[in-house]
């Protein structure tokens, strides 16, 4: 017989369901935000190793490292939310052939095939983290609509040019993260889940400050291709955060 969720279980539930309904709200009273054609235009357009666009496309390569890291760990049967955490990692392994396939001809049409996997790779992380205050059953649940929801958002900014369901579905997995490391921060997986969230909000900068940095570096380096490095290793750290994720663990803090 199915166990009742407990308590603290169903108040963070409804939580979590709040912060997600309140940011898609949020998005929804913007305006609809098209996508800037100067977003294509990088600082770096060197090539590369023989590549066009060279360090931009490279520089994905630890992307395919960091989801077969992932993937290797998912091989673990105590694993909690494996599912979650097999689609998280290998829509983190294809953002390398994506970004790859985008940067070495930008485009908005070569965007999407850098976007549908990102959005992948997003919605497993947004089901994995679940487990942590839901349980892995709850996960179970949420991962087959999130994938859909991300795939979704990206075939409708193609067909209406409309940004804002990608954004929701881009940003909502970090409030999650901060909200469920905030519930119970001391969660084995809580201290590689927050250095991951710090890493890619560096990476974040990194893209916006992408033209500066390459001119700063005397042309060295872009701010986009720091930008993927440390994304990546932003993903390296869910390796660990998934290590820490076990079923044990979560079995025995999900008892009242």
């Amino acid at each position: 017989m199915r166990q009742p969720s407990p308590p603290s279980a169903t108040r963070h539930a409804w939580l979590l369901v709040a912060i997600a309904a309140a940011a898609a709200g949020g998005v929804a009273l913007l305006p609809p935000l098209a996508q800037d054609a100067a977003y294509h235009r990088f600082a770096d357009t060197r090539d590369a190793l023989g590549v066009t666009h060279g360090w931009n496309v490279v520089s994905n390569v630890p992307f395919l490292l960091a989801g077969l890291a992932g993937l290797t760990v998912c091989r673990r049967p105590d694993l909690s939310a494996r599912r979650a955490w097999q689609v998280a990692f290998t829509g983190i392994a294809l953002v390398s052939l994506g970004s790859a396939w985008y940067h070495h001809a930008p485009s908005s049409d070569s965007l999407v095939w850098d976007r549908l996997p990102m959005t992948v790779g997003f919605m497993g992380l947004f089901a994995a983290v679940l487990a942590g205050p839901l349980g892995a059953a709850a996960a179970g649940r949420t991962l087959g609509p999130a994938v859909v929801t991300g795939l979704a958002s990206v075939a409708w900014w193609h067909w209406t040019g409309d940004l804002r369901p990608y954004v929701w579905v881009q940003f909502t997995p970090l409030l999650i993260i901060a909200t469920v490391i905030a519930l119970d921060p001391r969660r084995p997986a809580s201290r590689w889940l927050l250095a991951a969230l710090l890493l890619y909000l560096a990476a974040k900068a990194f893209e916006s400050a992408d033209a500066a940095l390459f001119t700063g570096t005397g042309g060295l380096v872009g701010g986009h291709a720091l930008k993927h490095l440390a994304a990546a290793a932003a993903c390296g750290l869910l390796v660990a955060a998934a290590e820490r994720s076990t079923v044990g663990v979560t079995a025995a803090r999900s008892r009242p």
